[in-house]
């Protein structure tokens, strides 16, 4: 008789964050089922409940709804405490949150320009992953045909992300960047900071599975260039739950400490300019939700200048290993603030955030953290 499931999972293979979650679950030996969730039961049973039809969601067999990865992943370490995937010692786990909110948020460019900008590469692959969540049609080519409309909003945002023609080349060469790197250190350790994985494994998962990993075009990228990231994958999606350690003495690799450096280097300074435009939102509009994006801002990577949109979320990501930072005493705090002097990231964590964010089940916006 077949027991039934402590959690249900709505997530599809295709999705950027379901790859996280699914990933975290295994980890933790959690006993779960991982269903499609159709259109209408989208809207109709999680948009009243999580605030919008976004995947991935948990269910629990009581009936409680979790949305947002970062989230169900805390949901998930709370119920399941046994073998924790955040590092217990300071600097470790300031770079294992510092790497979630880069897998989380950064290499979204990446994995979205490898699957949008090179369609004519795995065009038919792509449809019929997107066709297949929205027909029942088991014709290759009308899978195809319902993928074609399912896809255009996807397709559609990625100018929006700052993933434009000048930008394309400076997107891949710091990818393949960070992938030489990624191979490197997977060469020698099983993850980033041990035979353990972290909360910093987990969101790389995001980019480097549904899109990095499993798209045609950059899969074979991975495989040819750095084996050694498709191995950990495959340790990510089969892994031997509760197992492994973090490194002794906190040790940090030095392929680890580049990928902060170009953390630093990127994704900081827009996160600092994403928390200056909430914080002038805020002030003009104290009751108000904070929009999911707030107007363009300029933007580097790769040395070369662009715009995108200010996507107003990622301080919220940010205020997670702020926080952790300010929250140390005098002792983890110097060895942290080495790590992060370093890395060139110690100028974004001793600016104050004077408008600081929260979000509120059952809504997909953002709120002024009063607290």
């Amino acid at each position: 008789m077949q027991t039934q499931a402590d959690i249900i999972l709505y997530g599809v293979h295709l999705s950027y964050y379901s790859g996280k979650t699914r990933a975290h679950l295994k980890y933790k030996g959690v006993n779960f089922e991982e269903k499609r969730i159709s259109k209408r039961a989208l809207m109709e049973d999680i948009l009243p409940v999580a605030g919008t039809p976004i995947i991935p969601v948990i269910k629990t067999q009581s009936g409680q709804l979790v949305q947002d990865t970062t989230e169900i992943l805390d949901f998930i370490e709370q119920s399941y405490p046994k073998a924790s995937v955040y590092p217990s010692t300071p600097k470790q786990k300031l770079a294992a949150l510092l790497l979630e909110f880069y897998g989380d948020e950064w290499l979204l460019l990446p994995a979205m320009h490898y699957r949008w900008s090179h369609l004519d590469k795995h065009h038919d692959f792509i449809m019929k992953e997107f066709g297949v969540q929205v027909t029942r049609s088991e014709d290759p080519e009308e899978q195809i045909a319902a993928g074609i409309e399912h896809s255009k909003p996807f397709r559609n945002s990625i100018k929006w992300l700052g993933i434009q023609a000048e930008t394309e080349d400076a997107i891949e060469q710091r990818y393949l960047q960070d992938l030489a790197l990624l191979n490197q250190r997977f060469g020698k350790s099983d993850f980033l900071f041990g035979s353990r994985p972290s909360v910093a494994d987990f969101g790389l998962m995001g980019p480097l599975y549904a899109h990095l990993g499993r798209d045609p075009y950059p899969k074979a990228i991975m495989q040819e260039c750095a084996p050694h990231v498709y191995q950990w994958l495959q340790r990510m999606n089969k892994p031997q739950p509760l197992t492994g350690e973090f490194a002794n003495n906190d040790d940090i690799s030095p392929q680890v400490l580049q990928l902060l450096h170009h953390q630093a280097l990127e994704q900081l300074p827009d996160v600092s300019s994403v928390i200056r435009a909430n914080e002038a939102y805020m002030k003009l509009n104290p009751d108000n939700n904070i929009p999911r994006t707030l107007g363009f801002h300029p933007f580097t990577i790769g040395g070369v200048k662009s715009t995108r949109l200010i996507s107003t979320y990622t301080q919220w990501m940010f205020q997670r290993s702020y926080d952790f930072y300010h929250s140390l005493g005098a002792d983890d705090k110097q060895s942290c603030t080495e790590l992060l002097a370093q890395v060139g990231a110690l100028p974004y964590f001793q600016k104050p955030i004077n408008a600081r964010v929260k979000r509120q089940y059952g809504q997909l916006e953002l709120v002024q953290d009063r607290g």
